[in-house]
């Protein structure tokens, strides 16, 4: 799928997605890949006003999610078996930029990292790597 399929699906079936406003955002697919953007937004912060984890873990599974959409097509049941999170540095008070990569892409799963950046910096702040069910027939051999 391209970039504007993946948006299309996504903006129809998930469109809880954007609940209380856009702060997610789809910018790229490429072949095993995806980039997504986290807008700064009050309800992504916790105490102390840097990014919250929960949030941080929404962006990698929504990044994760397009990268296996964009290879195997509008499939709305492929789910999240498992994410695992390292957070490695305060976000501090900015958006943020999740880089998917799916390591592997089988028949019945996927599996992939994510990076999660600052805008314009190589500062990793997370390691995400996640585990996806793919409905049987669904993946692109």
């Amino acid at each position: 799928m391209s970039l504007a399929d993946v948006l299309a699906f996504l903006e129809s079936e998930f469109p809880q997605m954007h609940h209380g406003g856009r702060t997610f955002h789809l910018e790229a697919v490429g072949p095993l890949s995806a980039r997504m953007r986290m807008d700064h937004h009050e309800r992504h912060l916790r105490p102390g006003g840097t990014i919250s984890g929960p949030s941080m873990m929404a962006l990698a599974d929504l990044a994760l999610y397009a990268a296996i959409l964009a290879q195997i097509g509008p499939v709305g049941l492929a789910v999240t078996t498992n994410l695992s999170f390292n957070f490695l540095r305060r976000p501090g008070t900015t958006g943020l930029v999740a880089e998917a990569r799916l390591l592997k892409l089988g028949r019945r799963l996927a599996v992939g990292e994510v990076l999660i950046t600052p805008p314009a910096s190589d500062d990793l702040v997370c390691h995400a790597t996640g585990t996806y069910s793919i409905p049987p027939g669904s993946a692109v051999s």
